[in-house]
């Protein structure tokens, strides 16, 4: 399935004539826009927007940005003719929402819908006029700098929003990096806690990096969670290669299953570090017998390109690495934290880990 990136669409908007002022979607919302610069090739986008008919001018406005990680967010939503919610999507978080979906609508594979919406009162469900949506229509696209509204029968049920919880951590103090942002050490340490309990709840024991395993969470060390391997050695698949428990001992994250399976090896990087974790994967392979895994890179949505390109450099090409979103990541395990998984296959993981290997 084709997916879309930042730099998508960006160069989408960019296609936009930057004198004309664009309408919003929905003919409530009285203002213009107007672009006034676009970075290429993941943003920001610059605009201006004001309300004429509350006597604002143009003059009088200030420049605002439509962020790269807005636009991420949205391009990771999209697939092919399935209709999204932007509110929906980015919640209340950014205030150029209605904006970015306005400038994204007058590009030609985008068009603007409502789809029906399930409503389900005391055990009687109907179907209501749904709430607007964008829907990515690639095979059949419209005039540019023009609104186009498409009809559609699909019906949406719209369930709760899956929402991840952490509790509060403490990284040891080895685990800081000067070069590396505390807010990302500390989003790496969640990410890494998220794989422990998804792996918990596949019956799954797990490897923590090393240097990892101080990381202090519910007044615990992660290290000493139950599942969590003290010594590969102990593990049975690693018994017998020295050299490769060697090169694993700062892999972030290894799932093992039955003595008998490893489902996944995993790097957790920011978008600097992508090159290294492929590294560390990597000399763990050359260093342990062919052996069927997933060689997957964990990191943030919007580092999708950094991560494609890396992992499709020739050396790392027998990886056949796999790409597993913050974003999946998160849904997986506010999953496990809603539901109690059972007879769940390693197999399922295939649902959350995107091939990226060209």
């Amino acid at each position: 399935m084709r997916k879309l990136s930042a730099s998508n669409l960006v160069a989408y908007i960019n296609q936009l004539d930057k004198k004309q002022v664009y309408n919003y979607v929905s003919p409530k919302t009285k203002g213009v826009i107007r672009i006034e610069g676009v970075d290429l090739p993941e943003g920001p986008i610059r605009i201006k927007r004001w309300n004429p008919s509350a006597g604002e001018t143009e003059a009088n406005q200030k420049v605002e940005s439509i962020s790269s990680e807005l636009i991420w967010r949205v391009a990771n939503a999209f697939n092919p003719n399935q209709p999204i919610n932007i509110d929906r999507i980015l919640g209340a978080s950014y205030n150029t929402r209605s904006v970015f979906e306005a400038l994204l609508a007058h590009t030609p594979e985008f068009y603007f819908c409502y789809p029906g919406r399930i409503e389900n009162k005391g055990g009687h469900t109907t179907i209501k006029h749904g709430h607007k949506h964008l829907i990515w229509n690639p095979d059949a696209p419209h005039k540019l700098g023009v609104l186009a509204k498409m009809e559609t029968d699909i019906v949406i049920s719209e369930i709760p929003a899956l929402d991840a919880f952490y509790d509060s951590l403490v990284l040891p103090d080895n685990f800081e990096r000067k070069e590396i942002d505390l807010d990302v050490q500390r989003r790496h340490a969640q990410i890494q806690i998220a794989l422990y309990f998804i792996g918990k709840q596949l019956n799954f024991r797990t490897w923590i990096a090393q240097n990892d395993k101080g990381i202090l969470y519910q007044n615990k060390r992660i290290g000493e969670f139950d599942g969590v391997i003290a010594s590969l050695k102990d593990e049975k698949l690693m018994t017998a290669y020295d050299d490769a428990i060697q090169a694993a001992l700062l892999i972030d994250c290894i799932w093992f299953k039955n003595g008998k399976l490893m489902p996944a090896v995993m790097e957790v990087e920011h978008s600097t570090g992508v090159t290294s974790g492929l590294s560390r994967m990597k000399n763990f392979k050359d260093k342990f017998p062919p052996f069927p895994t997933r060689y997957v890179i964990v990191a943030p949505d919007e580092d999708r390109d950094k991560v494609i390109k890396e992992a499709n450099k020739p050396q790392f090409k027998d990886l056949d690495t796999r790409y597993f979103t913050y974003s999946a990541v998160e849904e997986l395990y506010a999953l496990c934290q809603r539901r109690k998984l059972k007879g769940v296959t390693e197999e399922f993981l295939d649902c959350f880990m995107e091939p990226i290997l060209n």
